[in-house]
């Protein structure tokens, strides 16, 4: 699961407790300007995930790590998918970012917010 947070102007995902070993990482740090927007998808998780090039992938279990699809690059940390949000990024390593939060509405809330400024 990941923790969301606003920290100036840099939108700060902190992966916590086992995600950080199964994605291979603990936090991302975006600029907001890069930050494009962000839904709550549950749907995502029957989207082709591509090639894994780090972290771990266990059909129905955990989506986590460093995939590439269509020439995109995306980061995961999902199990359950009703908890899915998507963050659309331009301009960094990541194309979007899909991550398991625990409260969809409010972490799209939170980002929207802070991208409309």
């Amino acid at each position: 699961m990941a923790e969301v947070a606003i920290a100036d102007t840099d939108l700060v995902i902190r992966l916590e407790g086992w995600d950080r070993l199964w994605a291979l990482k603990s936090r991302l740090v975006i600029p907001l300007t890069n930050v494009r927007g962000a839904t709550a998808d549950p749907g995502i998780t029957k989207e082709r995930r591509g090639i894994r090039t780090s972290g771990t992938y266990m059909p129905g279990v955990i989506t986590a790590g460093t995939f590439h699809v269509d020439g995109e690059r995306l980061f995961w940390d999902v199990r359950d998918p009703a908890k899915a949000v998507v963050i659309e990024l331009a301009d960094e390593r990541y194309a979007r970012l899909i991550i398991q939060v625990d409260n969809p509405s409010e972490v799209v809330a939170l980002i929207e917010r802070a991208c409309s400024h």
